[in-house]
């Protein structure tokens, strides 16, 4: 029961540590209001994040990572193509960030341009997120026909694009430039030699 009660508090506090990120950012997110906002015992945070605040934002950019992971597999069960399915990750995105009032951004792109030239911790948690996105992506285009390589490639691009469109669908309040993605993204990946003919002009 002990360690059943550890667990909960352990993962309220990195649920927390998340939504706090997401809201305010990691500089403008302190310990005591993660503490308040996860109702947890005082003293609790350093008993299970002895090694502080870096220890538990890199515990809740795995927890982000997961989610995403898990959003674009389930997207992946639907039947379509690779473009559906990328329209349909972004819809969930667009959903987040419309009814937060464009105040929930991404968590591991907000902890990486503040805190990617401080802490090799987190910027390494953070490197680890995007590749932890891309390697998936890769797999399921190239199960769709794109040569390895190039399903890389579209992955990588796919991802940082749509984590740009992001970062200015919130400074717009607007998910416009997601839907551009989305559009851009699913021409590309709809194509399996679309990279090969481009190599080749």
């Amino acid at each position: 029961m002990v360690g059943t009660k550890g667990a909960k508090t352990s993962g309220r506090l990195v649920e927390s540590m998340l939504e706090l990120i997401q809201a305010r950012g990691y500089g403008g997110t302190g310990l005591n209001t993660v503490v308040e906002h996860a109702h947890a015992p005082k003293g609790s945070l350093y008993f299970h994040f002895p090694e502080g605040k870096e220890a538990l934002g890199e515990k809740a950019i795995e927890l982000a990572a997961a989610r995403f992971r898990s959003l674009v597999a389930d997207a992946a069960l639907e039947p379509g193509t690779p473009g559906d399915v990328i329209r349909r990750v972004i819809d969930v995105l667009a959903g987040i960030l419309t009814d937060s009032d464009f105040q929930l951004g991404c968590p591991v792109s907000v902890v990486t341009l503040e805190m990617g030239a401080q802490s090799e911790r987190l910027r390494d948690a953070c490197a680890n997120a995007f590749d932890s996105w891309i390697a998936p992506v890769a797999e399921f285009l190239a199960a769709h026909g794109h040569p390895r390589p190039a399903a890389r490639t579209l992955a990588t691009a796919a991802v940082s694009t749509v984590e740009g469109a992001m970062i200015v669908s919130r400074a717009q309040r607007s998910v416009e430039p997601l839907r551009c993605a989305a559009q851009a993204i699913a021409v590309l990946v709809n194509q399996p030699d679309a990279l090969i003919s481009e190599a080749s002009s």
